[in-house]
């Protein structure tokens, strides 16, 4: 295939491409023409509206992770054109954002314009709040956290718009805080050992008056806030935009815990992978979910025969956060439900 030129004109953006093929994403039969870019969406949910592989679009238009970090160059207002003589995709660029800091650069195109208005990857809402948590600690990583040890009117749990008590919090420190407990240990299904232990995020709050013992709020509650939790300080995390990649060798992941505890999960979804960074994971990291398949039994020539089926494809999870051995992803994808014990590869 061709190589994909990029060239940004005086009113649009142009990418061409020679007609794809069953090596590249092939564009849906049932693609529209156009679609105007609104709001809301999300450069994977555009791609799926053209792409039988929406996660490839960065390939689609020679966009990779080394080149572009945060691809914010498509927003509202924006057409994303098809022309279906050539299989080419055209962006035409909404007037808005004219005469804006563009800059050309072959094969790619950098732009700077306001992140806030930009199209992202994925939407903020599924992630954003798993991006400045802990998630993964070690054995005992929360022993010397800041503590609550009592709050008002000494009742057992603790709502939003209830004040607390915490022992450790130094004076003049932050002021935003996160309130989790210790969670399960993650064990590697396959070696049996201990990745680490869930840090169970339980709410926020903010400190109110600095002391000995400190006096907070709790401004969040999602789960029940017992005295003994612990705090950990709140940091201002930018939302990464992440451009969408198969992992460079072959990974063989599997699903060793979802998000709320669920037995069973489904798309946008959270689960945890029990390979990292040292397995060769990164955020933005596209692997395909797998099923086992199970024995069956029939009847043949008045026998009871059995036969393994197939391992089954049923849906892709894409990375967005990694530790040494765990990662975590969202579910883009799904046609079955996502279990524990499920399998994650390259896709």
């Amino acid at each position: 295939m061709r190589n994909i030129i990029i060239a940004l004109l005086s009113s649009c953006t142009l990418f061409a491409a020679s007609a794809f093929s069953d090596e590249v994403a092939p564009v849906k039969q049932d693609a529209p023409d156009r679609y105007v870019v609104v709001k809301g969406d999300t450069l994977w949910g555009i791609s799926g509206k053209f792409l039988k592989q929406p996660w490839r679009w960065p390939e689609i238009w020679k966009l990779n992770k080394e080149e572009i970090k945060n691809p914010h160059w498509i927003y509202p207002g924006d057409v994303v054109v098809l022309d279906r003589a050539t299989g080419s995709l055209r962006l035409i660029k909404n007037e808005k954002y004219q005469g804006r800091n563009f800059v050309k650069l072959s094969p790619q195109i950098r732009v700077e314009p306001d992140r806030h208005e930009a199209i992202p990857v994925i939407s903020p809402a599924d992630i954003g709040p798993f991006l400045s948590q802990p998630l993964v600690i070690e054995k005992d990583g929360l022993e010397n956290a800041p503590q609550i040890i009592a709050n008002e009117e000494n009742r057992v749990v603790i709502g939003a718009g209830s004040r607390a008590y915490v022992e450790g919090l130094k004076p003049n420190g932050p002021k935003q805080w996160h309130i989790f407990q210790p969670g399960k240990a993650l064990i590697d299904p396959d070696t049996k050992k201990i990745l680490g232990y869930e840090a169970v995020y339980l709410g926020d709050a903010r400190v109110i008056k600095f002391g000995d013992p400190s006096t907070i709020e709790i401004i969040k509650a999602v789960q029940e806030i017992l005295r003994g939790d612990r705090l950990v300080a709140a940091t201002d995390v930018e939302l990464a935009n992440f451009v969408p990649h198969a992992p460079e060798r072959d990974v063989h992941a599997r699903i060793i815990s979802t998000y709320g505890g669920v037995a069973e999960a489904g798309r946008n979804s959270i689960v945890v992978l029990n390979r990292g960074a040292k397995d060769g994971l990164d955020p933005g990291t596209v692997l395909a979910l797998m099923r086992a398949g199970e024995t069956a039994t029939y009847q043949a020539e008045d026998k009871t025969r059995s036969v393994k089926l197939p391992e089954e494809r049923y849906g892709l999870a894409l990375v967005f956060r990694t530790f040494d051995h765990v990662s975590y992803a969202l579910v883009m994808q799904s046609t079955l439900s996502v279990h524990i014990d499920d399998a994650a590869e390259k896709p």
